[in-house]
């Protein structure tokens, strides 16, 4: 067995840490941009409640599929 005495011996590992590089304001297209997912968010979750609501409130595998189908085989309407 080859690696019988490298799987078995201790390693060294050192890390070294790095400051991530965060702009301090995104720009006009990146807020854009995030406005208009958090508002899709916000509209798929209200549709996914009133869905829910209107067939008894029990999130079932027919419900999951049934949610699945609605919002990925539909056109995006942005």
């Amino acid at each position: 067995m080859a690696y019988a005495p490298a799987a078995i011996a201790p390693t060294a590992l050192e890390f070294t840490q790095s400051q991530p590089q965060v702009r301090a304001n995104p720009g006009l297209f990146a807020r854009l941009f995030l406005a208009m997912q958090a508002a899709r968010m916000r509209q798929a979750e209200r549709e996914v409640a009133r869905y829910l609501s209107d067939t008894g409130g029990k999130f079932t595998d027919e419900a999951e599929r049934e949610i699945e189908r609605r919002f990925l085989s539909s056109p995006s309407r942005w």
